[in-house]
């Protein structure tokens, strides 16, 4: 992701997204046993539609952050502020809503809440204000041309040329019906010198002396 491109507020939502996934390697639960016997239990080793709803709003708030990144044009109604603002106040409804409504792990278990729920809830509340803050901002939203400019068209890919499908039985076809025909003697085949016969000496001067 391009940080650069986003401003402190935007950050702010995306830190509280990240804390959100990260919270759910927090204790939230806790077994007590008819033996007396107590276990913390995460959140992802109890995963429900309540911790699935928190992971997918985080998901959904990061990638929203991406785009604005990427400088991405779309628009979401409300704009980005009420997106994540809603996101935010959604998973704490879904956290308050775990309060009182505890996983069913087994027969004969009693569930209850850890620190690690009450912490998610403090990260939850961090994107519902960073969302407010979004839209304090009044940050412009990144052109969309598809939107502004009814007349715009996508620009269609160039696709190559497609090759006209070649037959490859029309050669031997042709060299069937038409067989080519020799006229006359074939040339010798040129002779080939062995590298290991000698060469044969020069000629002598013609007056018969060396120097």
């Amino acid at each position: 992701m391009n940080v650069k491109g986003l401003s402190n507020v935007q950050m702010r939502a995306g830190m509280a997204a990240v804390a959100l996934v990260a919270c759910m390697l927090l204790p939230w639960y806790q077994e007590n046993r008819a033996g007396g016997e107590e276990t913390n239990r995460i959140a992802i080793s109890v995963l429900s539609w309540v911790e699935a709803a928190v992971l997918l709003v985080a998901a959904a708030v990061l990638y929203l952050l991406y785009a604005r990144s990427q400088r991405r044009g779309f628009h979401l109604p409300g704009g980005d502020g009420w997106a994540v603002t809603i996101a935010g106040a959604w998973t704490l409804l879904l956290l308050i809503f775990r309060l009182f409504d505890r996983p069913d792990v087994g027969e004969g278990i009693s569930v209850g809440v850890q620190w690690g729920l009450f912490v998610t809830m403090v990260a939850a509340v961090a994107l519902a204000l960073a969302g407010q803050a979004m839209r304090a901002e009044h940050r412009p939203e990144p052109p969309n041309p598809a939107a502004d400019d009814p007349t715009w068209e996508m620009p269609t890919r160039r696709t190559s040329r497609r090759r006209a499908p070649v037959d490859s039985q029309a050669l031997t076809q042709v060299l069937h019906d038409e067989k080519p025909t020799w006229e006359g003697e074939p040339p010798p085949a040129p002779r080939r010198v062995r590298r290991s016969e000698p060469k044969p000496p020069p000629p002598p001067p013609p007056d018969g002396k060396l120097f």
